[in-house]
């Protein structure tokens, strides 16, 4: 029987499972009582006792806390490789369990712990795609899922506003590296992006991308990366992202037989031809035609972010509310950014979906052999993100 408030363990109390315990420790998330984290660093569970409280109990083995009974809930905020190693024990334990993004490295793994969590189906389990809350990014996927823009032909997503300095780079040993992150820009930053790409658009049927290595920083993983995309239907896709790029953009604009949508500044904006653009085309007699258009536009909404995933999470776990972001779908993002390097790694090869996850996992073992993890050399990074 479950106590009135679930009883939430965080396994690493780094920059994202600081952030949210902060959540849960300043009542962001009511449902949630943050009772016990385990880090294999002293200093953080250290700063955990003093910032967060010191009734919370603090363990250096991850394994312990989720075997001491202590929690019902746990989140998931170590670096990327651990990520589904963690998430099964907690499945096997009957803990319900919130990942953070990305799913994984590779999707072996992640298909591993999906086929867990299929065996566990009273244990709920979410990933944290934050920005699926955005009610600007839920509006455009209603668009597209409703046929209003008809058949999709293209999107562009200019996402190049997660500029990073050095000395984020620098901040942990395991940043940036093969060995210890997985990736660059498409692993750590883009997942979001990448989600609420396919979230929208659907999953590319194939991929081709440019990932380019310590272009404006001292790192061995990819800092920008361009990947193209071709779905099903005929409709191509175009997604470019980069850490060095100051002032970024964010705009992404999506392209269909009766209209388009394009999303930038926090504002939606809607163009709706009155006729199918493929009817026009082929039943004009002018060559030159300018059809009718109906403009709308949607300002931003207050967007929860990870405060409103986790209380979604908890509206699951206590009263089987959807989620909105189910951990089943992390595997969709880490597809096309697993794809976009055995792209690259392969001469920018066309890369069909799904792929060789052999010739993957071949290929990043190789990355990791010649991966140095690095000096730990800026003893805190004030970057609030990932």
């Amino acid at each position: 029987m479950m106590a009135e408030k679930i009883r939430l363990g965080i396994i690493g109390i780094g920059n994202m499972g600081s952030t949210h315990a902060k959540h849960i420790v300043g009542g962001d998330c009511p449902d949630f009582e943050l009772v016990a984290v385990a880090d294999t660093n002293p200093d953080r569970l250290s700063w955990a006792k003093r910032e967060l409280s010191p009734a919370i109990d603090v363990f250096e083995d991850a394994m312990a806390m989720l075997d001491s009974g202590k929690i019902d809930a746990c989140m998931v905020c170590v670096p990327h490789y651990f990520h589904p190693q963690y998430a099964i024990a907690c499945m096997e334990r009957g803990i319900h369990v919130m990942v953070e993004k990305p799913a994984g490295v590779y999707t072996k793994q992640v298909r591993e712990m999906n086929e867990a969590a299929k065996k566990h189906p009273e244990v709920v389990f979410g990933m944290m795609f934050n920005q699926r809350t955005n009610g600007l990014f839920r509006k455009a996927r209603e668009i597209v899922k409703s046929g209003e823009l008809g058949e999709i032909k293209r999107s562009v997503w200019i996402i190049t506003n997660w500029y990073r300095t050095q000395s984020y780079y620098d901040s942990g040993s395991w940043r940036a590296t093969w060995a210890g992150e997985g990736g660059g820009v498409l692993l750590n930053q883009a997942p979001h992006n990448l989600d609420i790409w396919q979230w929208i658009c659907g999953n590319p049927s194939a991929v081709t991308a440019f990932c380019s290595v310590g272009k404006f920083h001292n790192i061995e993983v990819e800092d920008e990366a361009t990947i193209y995309a071709e779905y099903e239907n005929g409709a191509t896709g175009v997604f470019i992202t980069s850490t060095g790029d100051c002032p970024g953009t964010n705009s992404l604009e999506i392209t269909g037989t009766r209209g388009k949508t394009v999303l930038e500044n926090g504002i939606l904006k809607l163009w709706k031809l009155n006729e199918d653009e493929r009817d026009i085309c082929k039943n004009a007699t002018e060559g030159f035609v300018s059809p009718e258009t109906e403009y709308s536009e949607f300002s931003a909404e207050r967007e929860e972010a990870h405060a409103g995933i986790l209380k979604n999470f908890a509206g699951a776990i206590l009263h089987g509310e959807e989620l909105l972001s189910p951990g089943y779908d992390g595997i969709n993002e880490l597809m096309i950014s697993n794809a976009a390097y055995l792209s690259q790694w392969t001469g920018n090869s066309r890369i069909p979906l799904p792929f060789d996850t052999a010739e993957f996992d071949r290929l990043l073992k190789e990355k990791q052999k010649s991966s140095e993890i690095k000096e730990k050399t800026v003893k805190n990074s004030t970057n609030k993100s990932c």
